[in-house]
């Protein structure tokens, strides 16, 4: 018998109350008219897919993180999304694979997962993203970085900044300048993620070492890194490094960190992650990487370039909705006045009886035949 109670939330879940919603909704908003305003068109993918679909669209996916279910009409299994820049990829590879490229699509929706992590124990998140498909030149992140940072300002996001990484930099380096056997790639991997300088030589990493040390603003770390004798495989990166940060100029404080690895499992040679001043852990991320086929085949797979948005962290920053003004409207009120008052932008409060009143339902102003009134 369940006699837990009945008006508890699951852990990780919880309600957002009006003033908190509606300041949600603001920041959602915001964010979109700037990716609308760069030519990016909002699509809405349902929030349930067959979890093949879900899986086979990119690599690095893990339907371990999802809610699965059986689907009684098909039989098939079924995933409640927890990232909805799989489905984008779904839309542009099958809808849309006739449309010109390089195809702008923006989105916003819930994602679930069905546990949080040690530092976001959230299971439910707001997520909004743009994704550039057909491309992932140094333009194309350009591009996406500096509209990611310019969706989190129009948002209300004070002190911003952007950590750019090198998601298959260990790949690239063991594949030729600094080789590795392939039973080592991941271990050096993990010892370069616990910036473990002791692990890193114990794992046969010993050659890796000043990567550790190419981290922190953006300048002096890409000159270290620039310092790394890898046989010229890191020059076109590096170049493609600044060449962003470059365009991005003051709009964001900018760190590098090339080895960070947590939350690109999909990410190809580039990759970035926002912060801001205020909320706490990051704000989203993004970068390059490849759309896979619904089968899993990756030969034909097509480049994008994109970034993922979570704002909650910074709802909770900015508050609630408490500023808007709200006109009662008495029994007898002038319904054509009304209306024409909330034409311009005016949110009102119809009385129902005669025993509301202005005050107790926190009104600011009354409405007296035509006359607004001050409370």
């Amino acid at each position: 018998m369940d006699d837990s109670d009945p008006d508890l939330l699951p852990e990780g879940l919880e309600d957002r109350l009006p003033r908190e919603a509606a300041a949600g909704q603001r920041v959602m908003r915001a964010m979109l008219d700037a990716m609308d305003a760069h030519g990016y068109d909002r699509v809405t993918p349902p929030l349930i897919e067959f979890e093949r679909s879900l899986a086979g669209r990119m690599s690095g996916i893990r339907t371990r993180r999802m809610f699965r279910f059986v689907d009684p009409a098909s039989l098939r299994t079924l995933a409640l999304r927890s990232d909805i820049t799989p489905q984008v990829g779904r839309i542009a590879e099958t809808r849309l694979a006739d449309a010109p490229r390089p195809l702008r699509l923006s989105y916003a929706g819930q994602v679930a997962t069905i546990r949080g992590d040690a530092l976001d124990p959230a299971r439910e998140r707001l997520q909004v993203g743009a994704e550039l498909i057909g491309r992932d030149t140094v333009a194309a992140a350009a591009e996406i970085a500096g509209l990611a940072i310019e969706a989190l300002a129009a948002a209300g996001a004070q002190g911003i900044s952007i950590d750019f990484t090198l998601p298959d930099l260990v790949d690239t380096l063991a594949a030729s300048a600094l080789p590795l056997a392939p039973d080592r790639i991941e271990l050096v991997r993990r010892q370069l993620d616990a910036k473990d300088a002791g692990g890193l030589v114990a794992a046969g990493g010993e050659a890796y070492l000043p990567l550790l040390y190419a981290t922190g603003p953006f300048e002096p770390a890409i000159g270290r890194l620039a310092e790394i004798d890898a046989g010229g495989a890191l020059a076109s990166r590096i170049d493609g490094l600044r060449s962003i940060a470059a365009r991005l100029g003051a709009t964001a404080k900018i760190t590098l960190d090339p080895t960070e690895r947590h939350g690109f499992e999909y990410q190809s040679w580039f990759g970035f992650t926002l912060f801001a001043n205020g909320v706490r852990g990051s704000l989203g991320r993004g970068g390059t990487y490849r759309i896979g086929r619904a089968d899993g085949a990756n030969a034909e797979a097509e480049v994008a370039t994109g970034f993922s948005l979570y704002p909650d962290g910074l709802v909770e920053t900015l508050g609630g909705d408490v500023s808007r003004d709200r006109l009662f409207l008495p029994l007898d009120h002038d319904r054509a006045a009304a209306t024409r008052l909330r034409a311009i932008g005016w949110r009102t409060l119809a009385a129902l009886d005669d025993s509301d009143d202005a005050a107790t339902l926190g009104c600011t102003h009354r409405l007296e035949g035509e006359d607004i009134l001050s409370l």
